[in-house]
């Protein structure tokens, strides 16, 4: 097992390096014009100290808005999913609202988060709906992967709905749950930046709207690098606490 995991891990650093070799490239021999630039002038552009305030401010303004979408999101995904399973006859209309409140595009709500929340808002409201649809499908899915034995033999003893949800239904949700920490980074992170898009103070989003405007192309893609090192390192670190998790409730 460690063997493959110790290949994947190589087969993948092999595949980023193959991309960032391609992006330079493209860029250097200027295949698709002027805006795709070489990676390593976008380095130097994102590594400049005198732009370092800048990316600093934008990037602690996104996680803000992230981290707090992020817990909201997981709150109301996971209350639900819970009350859906405690209470059988709710479940389907909590899978339906679930999946219409999925199934509407982020952009089109942006704006009406606006008028009813304020711009600094938006970017939460996005970030929280985009985590609570997998914190509740992660949920749903977890709270029913009990033991049928364990179940049984609390029933056996006379345990209550609530007792059999404390105790088994939980503990054995938390894999699955985990999971859905470690999807929902990616997928609040770009709730986040796209509510920036709509009039946010600051952060990445903010920086690539500007730069689009203003056609300023090394500010574009070391926005977009930021974010995408951002989202990787998050997912990472998520990655190893699902491992661990995996590992101690297998």
């Amino acid at each position: 097992m460690s063997g493959e995991r110790t290949r994947t891990v190589l087969l993948g650093l092999l595949g980023i390096v193959l991309f960032l070799i391609l992006w330079e490239v493209i860029g250097r021999f200027r295949l698709v014009g002027l805006t795709w630039p070489p990676f390593t002038e976008v380095l130097v552009y994102l590594f400049d100290p005198s732009r370092r305030p800048l990316f600093q401010r934008a990037i602690s303004a996104t996680l803000h808005s992230m981290m707090l979408g992020y817990v909201i999101g997981a709150g109301i995904g996971l209350a639900l999913s819970s009350v859906g399973h405690l209470a059988p006859p709710l479940k389907p209309g909590a899978d339906r609202l679930s999946a219409v409140v999925h199934a509407i595009p982020s952009i089109a709500l942006a704006p009406i988060f606006i008028v009813l929340l304020s711009r600094n808002a938006a970017p939460v409201a996005l970030a929280a709906l985009n985590a609570f649809f997998v914190f509740y499908v992660a949920g749903s899915s977890g709270f029913g992967a009990a033991s049928r034995t364990h179940v049984d033999l609390m029933r056996a003893f006379g345990a209550t709905r609530a007792q059999r949800f404390r105790h088994v239904d939980l503990p054995a949700a938390i894999p699955s749950i985990v999971s859905g920490m470690k999807l929902a980074v990616p997928a609040s992170l770009i709730g986040a930046i796209l509510g920036e898009w709509f009039g946010a103070p600051r952060g990445l989003g903010i920086l690539i709207v500007n730069a689009m405007q203003n056609f300023q192309i090394p500010l574009l893609w070391s926005a977009v690098v930021l974010a995408a090192i951002t989202s990787l390192t998050l997912f990472t670190a998520m990655t190893i606490l699902e491992r661990t998790v995996y590992e101690r409730f297998r």
